[in-house]
């Protein structure tokens, strides 16, 4: 049951998140392509540099939940249930996002994003394994 829910709400859900990554949440088009490479040093930063905690969990907190979906793939395609493999495809999807950010300057290509957004998937691996074991009826 779990699965056929999965599969049906894998696809809105990926294109909602592409529409928030790049048009949603107040987004605006960079006058420059913008990159930051140094990892956890601009997160670090933007957590030093923001007043509100309500920005914070937004942003970094939202990096990773709004990913952990990514972790449940191995249900549809098999192959991913290999957290190797699972890693291979999304840190290779990713890349390729911020990347598209970087050159439409709909956003800002970050090494950051990409490390919160893989925590995301490994925190869904991890769930999904959970259930497997815990759940295994309710998962057809």
């Amino acid at each position: 049951m779990l699965k056929k829910f999965y599969k049906i709400v894998i696809v809105p859900y990926t294109l909602f998140l592409l529409y928030l990554m790049f048009l949603g949440m107040g987004r605006f088009q960079y006058e420059d392509n913008l990159i930051r490479i140094e990892p956890v040093l601009s997160t670090v930063q933007f957590i030093h540099n923001t007043i509100g905690w309500k920005d914070i969990v937004i942003i970094v907190l939202g990096n990773i939940m709004m990913f952990i979906p990514f972790g449940f793939l191995g249900w549809i395609f098999p192959r991913l249930k290999d957290l190797k493999m699972l890693f291979y495809a999304f840190i290779s999807a990713i890349v390729i996002v911020e990347a598209l950010q970087y050159f439409t300057r709909m956003g800002i290509f970050e090494v950051d994003d990409i490390i919160l957004n893989t925590f995301g998937v490994y925190l869904g691996w991890l769930l999904r394994r959970f259930i497997e074991k815990r759940f295994s009826r309710l998962i057809l």
